[in-house]
């Protein structure tokens, strides 16, 4: 009985070299983590409740832009801008889904574009697009993240 566990005891002893492995300080954990993130895209794009169904990734993307176009069209179909300007058939909007699910909307013209008011368009925009349905934010690592986008609006829908 000695015998054997003066062997069991030397194989312990011995064995322990085997579990003396170096730990990986925390920054170090922390750095490699930081390098494996992809910062120029995020894991999940914004939502809305129409699309929650959707797992795949892209086609939950399309769904999302799809809907917020064609709720913005909605919004803006009956409105002074087509009639003040029949010219602008399509008006690019640049919208900001915030971290904590605000929505900010502002147009976006070409440099060239002098024959209407930008500050009227504006305010038109500013005060009908309001009143949206709930929408999720983006998420990067499972936090919520701001992201902006530009919709292309097509105002004269017949």
């Amino acid at each position: 009985m000695k015998k054997t566990l003066v062997l069991f005891s030397l194989f312990l002893i011995s064995s322990c070299q085997w579990f003396d492995q170096k730990v990986p300080d925390k920054e170090e954990l922390v750095n490699k983590r930081l390098e494996e993130i992809n910062w120029k895209e995020v894991s999940s794009y914004p939502s809305i409740a129409d699309c929650d169904a959707i797992t795949d990734k892209e086609q939950q993307k399309e769904c999302f832009f799809e809907s917020m176009i064609r709720l913005v069209q909605e919004k803006l179909d009956a409105d002074t801008i087509a009639v003040l300007y029949p010219e602008l058939d399509t008006i690019s909007v640049q919208v900001t889904v915030f971290a904590d699910s605000r929505l900010e909307f502002e147009p976006r013209f070409e440099q060239d574009s002098v024959s209407y008011n930008k500050a009227v368009i504006d305010s038109i925009l500013k005060s009908r697009l309001v009143d949206f349905p709930q929408i999720e934010p983006a998420q990067k690592e499972g936090i919520p993240v701001t992201t902006q986008f530009t919709l292309p609006v097509i105002l004269n829908v017949e």
